[in-house]
């Protein structure tokens, strides 16, 4: 298995702000007037073009969902567990009864197996946000809208 590090963020094609903006989901202004407070990393093209790493975006992904500390608690579903990772599912293989589901946490990889019925039901699909609820060692995934 490949490890995520330096190495694989030099490959990694970096995202237009448009794209790192919308998934965000945040304006352009405010992605230009973050690069600029140092709020968020981006590199610059050799036509002066900023450009932000995917692994910059999930580290902020959870933060910009909502603005208060009360709303962030609230958008999470109220569970006992309180080790909740907030990232962007990466993908979804569904096989027979089971479904392994893959999340990008802050360039870090966590993958759950679940039941293909309850994979479909949350509509699971890369690309979207969800929350790893880690609980002794099992780890549950929560679809986060």
């Amino acid at each position: 298995m490949a490890r995520k590090g330096k190495t694989e963020r030099s490959i990694e094609e970096p995202l237009k702000l448009r794209d790192a903006a919308l998934q965000l989901g945040i304006s352009f202004p405010t992605i230009k007037q973050w690069i600029y407070k140092k709020k968020i990393r981006s590199i610059q093209t050799a036509g002066g073009h900023h450009r932000i790493f995917q692994t910059e975006v999930d580290r902020l992904l959870f933060r910009t969902r909502v603005k208060t500390e009360t709303e962030r608690t609230m958008v999470v579903r109220s569970v006992s567990g309180r080790n909740q990772l907030v990232g962007r599912v990466d993908s979804v293989r569904i096989s027979g009864l089971m479904a392994e589901i893959r999340i990008s946490i802050g360039g870090q990889q966590i993958t759950s197996i679940i039941t293909a019925t309850s994979a479909r039901e949350m509509k699971l699909k890369p690309g979207q946000t969800a929350a790893a609820l880690i609980k002794a060692t099992e780890v549950m995934i929560l679809r986060v809208t």
